[in-house]
């Protein structure tokens, strides 16, 4: 029966079967030694027999292979441990060289070379570690937000309206009429919050949005939460502060093997998230008071100010202009100009962006003729349905996991901790 390479240590005198990829061989004057991996990591074979040293010169580095041997304690080995006089079965063909060399602890490819060969690259312990935080990550945020009654939805990502945001779309054909990718499940949250009160998903968002850079994607993972009977934004920040919290503590006990093989050290979420309004976040970045959004650079100047000030990587920032918000935002109610909204910044970058909605079919209906359109419309009329029957004071936020990964690990581009980024430029592999 196979057991894993981290079973291993636990069955010294014992003999076992392992079975996975050739990671490496070592070859000396009289022994080679054969480096196996498989799922939970790395263990070392000795060869000493003729005739298993020819059969392993014959098998390259990711052939599949399984190993039956005697586990032998061998302090310099990994785990401590090392398989004796095996016997090796090749499962596969000799496999070809691989286009990156897998074995070698840092990753020696360009990116463009490792997203190429993706489903060669992506064994490579360094480069899948950034999909067991990943991983970690959405169990954390399930888990925070299972445990506080939220239920889990899946909603449509084919839509037949594109003016959710200003963001531009992906259009289709469906069966002969135009449809869009959906750009985020904010309309289909907010209608769930009038049948279960609190509700997340976990899925794919598509933003034809034409950026070309280490932040942005065409299509990513959102992980989406939405609940009603709220005061205000706040009582949103509170549940995203315990969804982060939740979520880190996953990645440290999931994917701590992956944290350490990388050299990283998981940050910590403060119990009270540092709170600027908008304009004393353009004041501390030194940026112009009338511009209507913070630039990088911006949200640099304040990630800095709160890991200095409050020995914090996040901060949020609330009280956006509502020029900057989308139509169903709540404004703030002691001054209208500005939004009962936030971003959660992470190590000077934007992860979430957050905050209230409108929740009466009234205050809706005067949304859109501010902005020229009509709640009747065919746009707006089947979302807008939800509120003309009662919907709580609700509200939400969206983390985008990727970015969340990308910040954590200190990836310099958030498609190194992608599976197989889509962007202006890739749509393969």
């Amino acid at each position: 029966m196979r057991i894993l390479s981290s079973e291993i240590p636990s069955a010294v005198g014992q003999t076992v079967t392992v079975a996975g990829w050739i990671h490496r061989r070592r070859r000396l004057a009289a022994v080679s030694f054969l480096v196996l991996r498989d799922r939970s990591g790395l263990s070392q074979v000795v060869v000493k027999e003729p005739g298993a040293l020819a059969q392993l010169d014959e098998l390259g580095e990711e052939t599949v292979v399984q190993v039956t041997g005697r586990v032998m304690a061998s302090p310099q080995a990994p785990g401590g441990v090392e398989i004796v006089d095996p016997v090796i079965e090749a499962l596969t063909e000799p496999a070809q060289t691989p286009p990156i060399e897998l074995w070698r602890p840092s990753v020696g490819a360009g990116l463009p070379t490792v997203l190429d060969h993706a489903a060669v690259s992506l064994r490579h312990p360094a480069i899948r570690a950034g999909w067991e935080v990943a991983a970690a990550a959405l169990h954390g945020f399930r888990a925070a937000l299972d445990g506080q009654g939220f239920t889990e939805i899946q909603t449509p990502k084919i839509v037949g309206t594109a003016t959710e945001s200003g963001a531009n779309v992906f259009a289709l054909d469906y069966f002969g009429r135009t449809a869009y990718l959906a750009q985020s499940p904010q309309f289909y949250k907010q209608t769930m919050v009038g049948v279960f009160e609190r509700v997340f998903e976990v899925g794919p968002v598509f933003r034809a949005e034409p950026h070309d850079t280490v932040r942005h994607l065409a299509e990513y993972v959102s992980l989406d939460a939405e609940f009603g009977f709220i005061s205000d934004h706040r009582d949103v920040l509170a549940v995203l502060r315990e969804v982060l919290a939740t979520m880190l503590a996953s990645v440290g006990t999931r994917a701590g093997a992956a944290l350490e093989r990388i050299g990283v050290e998981l940050p910590s979420i403060p119990a009270e998230v540092p709170v600027l309004h908008f304009t004393e976040a353009l004041k501390l970045a030194g940026a112009d008071p009338d511009e209507p959004d913070l630039a990088p650079a911006d949200e640099r100047a304040i990630g800095e100010w709160a890991l200095r000030e409050h020995g914090s990587d996040f901060v949020a920032v609330e009280g956006y202009p509502m020029v900057k918000r989308p139509f169903y935002t709540h404004p703030q109610p002691s001054d209208p100009r500005w939004s009962n909204s936030f971003d959660l910044l992470f190590r000077g970058v934007e992860l979430v962006t957050g905050g209230q909605r409108l929740h009466r079919y009234g205050d809706y209906a005067a949304a859109l003729a501010a902005k020229g359109e009509s709640a009747e419309s065919e746009a707006y009329a089947t979302y807008l349905e939800a509120f003309r029957h009662g919907m709580p004071p609700h509200g939400g936020f969206a983390i985008g996991l990727e970015r969340f990964v990308a910040r954590l690990t200190g990836a310099e581009n958030i498609r190194e901790v992608t599976l197989f980024p889509r962007d202006l430029h890739r749509l393969t592999p």
